[in-house]
């Protein structure tokens, strides 16, 4: 591993001398350590870091978990700039990532599938987010127990939790109120937040539930910015609407009524819900065909 160690260190520093944002360049050795990381497991060759076998071969994990096309298509252009510089450096001779050819397109009629968190990604999630702040936990068991949007989620207030009947109330689109029950483990979360962190906040008299360190609400980019870091540390995407899109699905498989989802959810007509989770994702569909 020496050796690849020192290979990412050296493409991190050509990608500050070439001026990329931080972020690009975080999300660049991300992806190419998660690509060595896959090599280390499979007992590749520690000598030979990039082969077209390799690269089709990782390509096809990603699909198997099941990713958002977006995201297999980001890791495709990382690995891209790297077997770039791996060649300017003549560290390999051969491209062997061709973005026209390689990168995944969506086929007609399946704009509407969804990407979900995997069981075992929900579980990491739920572990990772023991050691968050609980502010931060909240954020992620709202998302994932609630469903709620994170413009919704954002512009939840102190009244809109009804702690004795352990319901929220949520102003969804075109100003529409639907009551989502709390589970239990919500609610404690929730009642640690409010009067531990929350009421040491200098913003503790602002009406709105979650409070940053800058102002009295937090902001939706925000919340998205600690999801993706999230990610990034367990090695998988995260979005919040890939929360929502997790929480109906499971409610689906757990055998709850689709009439039911759709009013937890707050959509605007039922064959919205209809036509986001009929067919809920990628990895169902295929493992139904592996059954032929």
């Amino acid at each position: 591993m020496d050796l690849k160690i020192n290979i990412v260190e050296r493409f991190q520093e050509w990608l500050q001398e070439e001026g990329k944002a931080t972020k690009t360049i975080e999300s660049y050795i991300t992806d190419v350590k998660l690509f060595q990381q896959y090599l280390v497991d499979k007992d590749a060759d520690p000598d030979v870091l990039l082969t077209r076998f390799y690269f089709t071969s990782y390509l096809k994990q990603l699909e198997k978990e099941c990713l958002a096309i977006a995201t297999i298509n980001k890791k495709i252009n990382s690995l891209k700039v790297y077997n770039d510089w791996l060649i300017q450096e003549k560290i390999v001779t051969d491209s062997v990532i061709r973005l026209k050819r390689d990168r995944l397109k969506i086929a007609n009629g399946s704009e509407a599938e969804v990407s979900v968190l995997t069981p075992e990604q929900v579980d990491a999630l739920l572990f990772h987010v023991e050691k968050e702040s609980n502010r931060n936990k909240l954020i992620c068991y709202l998302l994932l127990f609630t469903g709620v949007r994170v413009s919704e989620l954002v512009n939840l207030k102190l009244t809109d939790v009804d702690r004795l009947t352990a319901q929220l109330s949520v102003r969804g689109k075109g100003g529409k109120f639907r009551d989502i029950p709390l589970r239990k483990d919500v609610l404690e979360v929730l009642e640690q937040y409010v009067s531990g962190e929350r009421a040491a906040n200098k913003f503790a008299d602002s009406p709105f539930l979650l409070l940053s360190q800058r102002a009295g609400n937090m902001h939706r980019d925000g919340v998205r910015r600690f999801l993706e870091q999230t990610g990034q540390q367990l090695g998988f995407h995260i979005h919040p609407h890939m929360m929502r899109h997790t929480f109906c699905t499971r409610l689906l498989k757990a055998g709850v009524e689709l009439s039911t989802v759709s009013r937890l959810a707050g959509h605007a007509n039922f064959n919205m819900t209809v036509k986001y989770y009929i067919n809920t994702s990628k990895e169902e569909k295929q493992n139904a065909v592996d059954l032929l």
